[in-house]
């Protein structure tokens, strides 16, 4: 997929970045070239291969599921700014 200036100075518009004239041209070869590499990962035969979270297979430790804090209100709501009945009060965000 080629990119042009055009392209390039639309995307940054849409993203709120200032970019010279003289530097859409250099810009536009770059993503022209991270396209062209994406198209080349696209090309990778990966049936059968498992999604990886990393890149070494580890199992990480369990840990007990115990309340360690909590168990006091009063201080668990000692920095709210405001709290209600043992309760963070928050603003309204859906009317």
């Amino acid at each position: 997929m080629a990119v042009d200036a055009a392209t390039v100075r639309k995307v940054a518009n849409l993203a709120r970045i200032r970019e010279p004239e003289e530097r859409l041209e250099p810009l536009a070869r770059e993503i022209s070239g991270i396209m062209a590499w994406i198209e080349q990962l696209n090309e990778v035969d990966t049936d059968g291969v498992e999604p990886m979270t990393s890149a070494v297979q580890v199992a990480l430790p369990m840990r007990e599921d115990v309340v360690t804090d909590g168990g006091d209100p009063a201080k668990v709501l000692s920095n709210a700014p405001k709290s209600d009945r043992n309760f963070y009060v928050v603003p309204k965000v859906v009317e």
